[in-house]
């Protein structure tokens, strides 16, 4: 196998770990904390607002970018480290 090959096995394989990851922090952070955990986060207070209703207004939008800067910020380091590689 070339080293061209393997180093976009390993960038796809990379890839999909961190989509995998991220995906799953998505789902939690929506599905999770907007809908099935909304009971018990209602019982805490931020901003005047129940956390759970704060979660599936505002709070899923934050998730959601720090997710997407979290994804730039892994595949810029995994780009760096696999073109030093050369």
């Amino acid at each position: 196998m070339s080293t061209s090959t393997h180093k976009n096995n390993t960038y796809w394989k990379k890839n999909i770990q961190y989509i995998s990851i991220l995906l799953s922090l998505w789902f939690s952070v929506s599905f999770g904390c907007g809908i099935l955990f909304v009971e018990q986060l209602n019982s805490i207070q931020m901003g005047g607002f129940k956390l759970g209703f704060w979660f599936a207004q505002q709070g899923s939008i934050y998730g959601f970018v720090i997710i997407i800067f979290t994804y730039i910020y892994l595949m810029n380091r995994l780009d760096n480290k696999l073109n030093k590689d050369n």
